[in-house]
């Protein structure tokens, strides 16, 4: 770890107003990312999130008020966002615990039926810092992802975007291409590893609904208006460079019988705008690629 590098030393500062412009396609004018997280969480552990706070703030195990919190997203949450995709032609990105497919294979096969893009989101949904072998974990969960799909995943995301200072090297290490870890810009960034460059397309902890409707306790049309108006401005911007616009949810929360209208109606805003294309994350990395040729730092 001693030596591992720091995420400034992988790539250097860059202000995007002194890049030159970054060109997308012909006729395509922003790039949507969507993102649907879905979460294996183990009842012998402190519940990753939650929604019932614990009497006397001590967190309990087994926690079944909030394990069954997020089980209702399994059978009830993720078929409403699924639904709400298809009506608008839109395949996300599936960012996967690989157990899911072991324990919950009906959601997965629908994705996969689907044609969703698989992105690895480790074994289970704990903090990668808590793993004892980091590496294992990470072979561990593109074996069942690949078995399950028939494809290697190319892309990875770790839960709640947490890594060691060896992830990236990993990554690249482990035969993955790109990583959504890393919030720092509106556009990819080639980033330096042990293995070659790695490239880190741009997610987001703005547009997300654990932030917007957990953490701040929105109204259940907040994540419906801050994305409007996150598009207004990168909509503006993308006509001198290219500009990614993600959003991350979950089928616990935006898949709740009271959001998932307003999630419904962001789509719909989203897909009738000019020039606007959803793209997953490997085209996102390869377009990025093709248009930017650069060196790794």
């Amino acid at each position: 770890m001693s030596q591992a590098l720091r995420p400034q030393d992988r790539l250097p500062f860059s202000a995007i107003i002194d890049r030159p412009p970054l060109r997308l396609p012909e006729g395509v004018r922003l790039v949507v990312w969507p993102v649907v997280n879905i979460e294996e969480w183990d009842i012998a552990r402190p519940m990753p999130r939650m929604v019932s706070p614990p009497p006397g703030g001590q967190a309990p195990v087994p926690d079944v008020p909030n394990w069954t919190w997020h089980e209702y997203g399994m059978r009830v949450g993720v078929w409403r966002l699924m639904d709400a995709f298809k009506n608008v032609g839109v395949r996300p990105t599936l960012s996967i615990n690989a157990k899911v497919c072991e324990t919950r294979p009906r959601v997965t096969q629908a994705a996969l039926e689907a044609g969703w893009e698989f992105m690895a989101h480790c074994y289970e949904q704990i903090p990668i810092q808590k793993i004892p072998d980091e590496r294992a974990m990470m072979q561990q969960t593109l074996d069942v992802l690949t078995r399950f799909t028939g494809q290697r995943p190319q892309g990875w995301l770790g839960p709640g975007r947490s890594q060691t200072l060896e992830t990236p090297d990993l990554i690249k290490e482990l035969g993955m291409s790109w990583f959504g870890d890393w919030v720092l810009d509106d556009q990819p960034q080639y980033v330096h590893t042990k293995h070659g460059p790695l490239v880190s397309v741009p997610y987001t902890i703005e547009l997300n609904d654990i932030n917007i409707m957990l953490t701040s306790h929105e109204r259940s049309d907040a994540m419906l208006l801050r994305t409007q108006d996150a598009f207004e401005r990168l909509y503006a911007e993308s006509a001198h460079s290219a500009r990614i616009m993600a959003f991350g949810v979950h089928p616990y929360i935006s898949g709740a019988a009271h959001r998932i209208r307003y999630f419904e109606m962001m789509l719909e805003f989203l897909a009738k705008q000019p020039g606007v294309v959803f793209w997953n994350g490997a085209e996102i990395s390869q377009w990025f690629q093709q248009a930017s040729p650069l060196s790794a730092p």
